[in-house]
């Protein structure tokens, strides 16, 4: 096993003691293991290693992480899957080992974990019988590291952390010779607008992907950033909340059937709701009673808390006052999860209990998978989640509305420029971070003509914005990525 931090010879002297790192060699680590998907048995080596990214004058300033999944197979060029996390500073844990991987930790939906020992288990929802994975941990999460004169700020941008990624997925494509592979690139959340602004640099490259999946989506922030004056984000947000009320059982008169429930909402939401939001201060007290009332009636929350609130309850405020309960909270992430509320007196939450749920399982368990099953075990840290990259991101992307970043324009191009793209976006009815009603609104305003439209498919599902910790919908979630690989890979 070769040493992580070994220096190559030639960067020993940079010119900037102070801000050079150590250049660390590329190297990977292969081993041979077995599972069993769609009751077929797959033998697959799974390789763990680090490719370098060089800048204009060839120097290294970078090394990315990956770990590869290849099915031992006489197919030939086999679709192969780039996969990350967003934040933007998460590595690519959460879809490695919770939803697409051939490994997964196991974990107590829908409550905190008990106390460590945790365990990982073979996925049997994985999606290694339908193609090939690489799952990459962007610039400061995971073991992925700026090296040598790189400059972090480079890393930390939408167009950078994009430019990057499809820097490496170039490397690793001229390093495997999966030049005539079918490719697909895989996001979740951020990883979702990292994912159409790499469609489009990559297109550019002449680097043409067959699809996208896109899960929990977040292409045009200003669909679910709440802001005074801007509307938006309160009328997409509703059908969430009133899935929330649904769950929990907040409703006056619940109804038996969700997706039905959820279709009412969502036309009162544009015919109703939109309307009075738009009328502002000349919206009249009697009107002004009548819609706050169908939001109590919608959501569980008291009509005078809207009407308090100018009609315009936001994303935190609602998770504090969901279950009607002082001091307690449901989850950002996913509003099935209940915890004590940490801040009873703000409007914002200080803790996501459907975060905090699964950090600890997966902070273990990736550390032990990679360095004692998968053999790549460098001193440094493995960053799970990098508040580092987080709070020092730079949102600007050049197609934004009013600052909001946004990446749905890359996604219009690269369909326009290759029909053939297939996407599919997959939705949690519980996500209170991008409610599906969101991404529907974005796909729906694409600008793209019918036929263009039709090569992308919603998917949803009963859990929050993981919904693969939730063993129903990521049984389900692999059944829709089977049919979207099964039909996009048709001739």
């Amino acid at each position: 096993m070769s040493d992580a931090s070994k220096i190559d010879a030639t960067d020993k002297k940079p010119p900037d003691a102070k801000t050079a790192r150590p250049i660390p060699e590329e190297r990977s680590e292969t081993t041979v293991h077995r599972t069993t998907l769609g009751g077929v048995d797959i033998a697959y080596t799974a390789t763990a290693g680090n490719l370098l990214l060089r800048d204009k004058a060839d120097k290294p300033v970078a090394s990315v992480f990956y770990v590869a999944y290849l099915a031992d197979t006489d197919a030939r060029d086999r679709p192969i899957t780039f996969c990350f996390n967003g934040g933007p500073g998460s590595s690519a844990v959460w879809l490695h080992l919770g939803a697409l991987g051939p490994r997964r930790v196991e974990m107590v939906d829908g409550a905190a974990p008990l106390p460590p020992p945790y365990q990982l288990v073979d996925n049997a929802d994985g999606i290694l019988d339908r193609t090939d994975m690489v799952f990459i941990d962007p610039v400061g999460t995971g073991f992925s590291r700026v090296v040598g004169e790189g400059d972090p700020k480079a890393y930390r941008s939408v167009k950078g952390d994009a430019e990057s990624l499809s820097d490496f997925v170039w490397r690793y494509i001229q390093t495997t010779g999966r030049w005539n592979a079918p490719r697909f690139i895989a996001g979740e959340s951020y990883g979702t607008t990292r994912a159409a602004a790499m469609a489009a640099e990559l297109q550019k490259r002449g680097m043409t992907l067959n699809g996208l999946v896109l899960i929990s989506p977040a292409l045009d922030f200003s669909t679910f950033i709440f802001k005074r004056g801007h509307i938006l984000p309160n009328v997409l947000f509703l059908p969430s909340f009133a899935a929330t009320a649904w769950y929990h059982d907040r409703l006056e008169n619940r109804p038996d059937d969700l997706v039905t429930f959820i279709d009412e909402v969502r036309v009162w939401a544009i015919t109703a709701y939109a309307p009075a939001l738009l009328m502002g201060a000349q919206l009249n007290e009697n009107r002004r009673a009548a819609i706050a009332e169908v939001l109590q009636g919608y959501t569980g929350v008291a009509a005078q808390t809207w009407l308090d609130a100018d009609l315009q309850v936001a994303d935190m405020h609602f998770a504090k006052q969901a279950l009607g309960t002082p001091g307690q909270t449901v989850g950002r992430l996913d509003s099935r999860y209940i915890s004590p509320d940490t801040a009873p007196l703000k409007h914002t939450s200080e803790n996501d209990p459907s975060f905090d749920a699964p950090h600890g399982p997966y902070t273990s368990l990736v550390n032990g998978y990679l360095r004692r099953t998968l053999g790549f075990d460098p001193p440094e840290r493995y960053a799970v989640f990098s508040f580092e990259v987080n709070d020092g991101w730079n949102w600007a992307t050049g197609n934004e509305l009013k600052g909001y970043p946004c990446t749905a324009d890359d996604l219009r191009t690269t369909l326009i420029h290759n029909p053939h793209l297939k996407v599919i976006v997959a939705n949690g009815y519980y996500d209170l971070a991008t409610p599906f009603f969101a991404a529907e609104y974005s796909v729906d305003h694409l600008g793209v003509d019918r036929v263009l439209q039709e090569n992308i498919s919603l998917t949803y599902y009963e859990a929050g914005h993981m919904m693969y910790l939730h063993a129903p919908s990521r049984a389900k979630l692999r059944a829709d990525l089977v049919d979207f690989y099964d039909t996009t890979m048709k001739r």
